[in-house]
């Protein structure tokens, strides 16, 4: 049972780090999810809310991917910068910042 209460952490945090980020303003998110974890390691109703809450948010973001993909109404810059971006950083150059006001 351990090692299913390992993997079911790791998933978790690592769709966490994956989709809400790493940065220091955000670590609260992991902060919490180690928390949490450490206090209802025991409880399987806590394990498997944490388990569903891990496929969510990776199910969330693969549909908007796929939304992104067949250009269904959705707001599209911020998917555009990151290509640009990344086309960019290919090539060894960085897109200037916006300024806005």
């Amino acid at each position: 049972m351990s090692s299913e209460v390992a993997r079911v952490y790791h998933d978790l945090l690592k769709a966490v780090v994956k989709h809400v980020g790493k940065e220091d303003h955000k670590s609260h998110f992991t902060d919490f999810v180690k928390h949490e974890f450490r206090k209802n390691a025991n409880s399987l109703d806590k394990i498997n809310l944490a388990r569903n809450y891990a496929y969510l948010l990776n199910s969330i973001h693969s549909h908007k991917e796929l939304l992104f993909s067949y250009n269904i109404a959705v707001d599209r810059t911020e998917e555009m910068k990151r290509v640009l971006g990344k086309s960019a950083a290919s090539v060894g150059l960085r897109l200037p910042e916006v300024y806005q006001p």
